[in-house]
């Protein structure tokens, strides 16, 4: 029986590396008179929907595809949270 899931996946760049595009709009934020935001960063919210014999294969293929190909490990974290949504059965 599979199951599917609904993957909500998060990318941030770490923490060592610059984000000119979070320093962009903090400056912006700060001309609009935001003067009390300390710090922007910037990321990527990605969700997918994968299905799978059960919720630990369905991570470990998750933890695949960000690493190789959500996010660059070098210079980017990932996190995600997983949740059932649908079980399909075998009917024909």
């Amino acid at each position: 029986m599979q199951s599917k899931y609904l993957a909500k996946i998060f990318v941030t760049l770490r923490p060592s590396v610059l984000d000119p595009a979070g320093v962009a709009v903090q400056s912006g934020l700060k001309q609009m008179g935001y003067d009390n935001v300390e710090q922007v960063r910037i990321g990527k919210y990605i969700e997918l929907t994968i299905t799978s014999s059960d919720e630990k294969t369905a991570r470990q293929n998750l933890d695949s595809i960000c690493d190789q190909m959500l996010a660059n490990p070098v210079i980017e974290n990932y996190r995600f949270d997983l949740i059932e949504v649908e079980t399909q059965t075998g009917v024909f």
